[in-house]
């Protein structure tokens, strides 16, 4: 089960938000009808890239925040 602030990898490119397979982001919201994660993806120097809701099918957990 993903939870708040777990860091996730997306696992489908989303070009339209400049999003790759593999890149990796941090839950910062949860969303309970349809179940979704809001993920914010940061470059190396904390700014955001991408502030987007994601569904379950679209990422996986690497880490527990």
């Amino acid at each position: 089960m993903t939870r708040l602030f777990d860091v996730v990898q997306v696992v489908v490119d989303i070009p339209e938000e400049g999003l790759r397979s593999g890149m990796t982001g941090t839950v910062v919201d949860l969303y309970e009808n349809p179940p979704a994660y809001e993920v914010e993806f940061s470059d190396t120097e904390g700014h955001t890239l991408a502030l987007l809701a994601l569904r379950p099918e679209q990422i996986r957990r690497v880490s527990q925040g």
